[in-house]
């Protein structure tokens, strides 16, 4: 009877985990992302920080990864065969 209640219980902390980690990644890149904008207008490395905080996001949410890649293709014309 223990093995069915761990069972469960391994279940919803496997869902929640996910839902933290999710969560977790959208808050730290969109703080650095938004750091990244805020660097564009001030004195930093504005478009460095922009790509890591969506190199951050892309890890869990396809538009960031979308937005990236063409951040990329921007910054850098020479490595546009280079992508994998």
């Amino acid at each position: 009877m223990e093995d069915q209640h761990d069972s469960a219980t391994d279940g919803r902390e496997g869902e929640g985990s996910g839902f933290i980690r999710k969560t977790g990644i959208a808050v730290a890149g969109g703080a650095v992302t938004l750091a990244g904008l805020v660097m564009l207008v001030t004195p930093g490395p504005g478009v460095i920080v922009t790509m890591a905080g969506l190199g951050i996001l892309s890890r869990e949410f396809d538009f960031a990864r979308r937005r990236l890649q063409s951040l990329r293709r921007r910054t850098n014309p020479a490595a546009e065969g280079d992508e994998s």
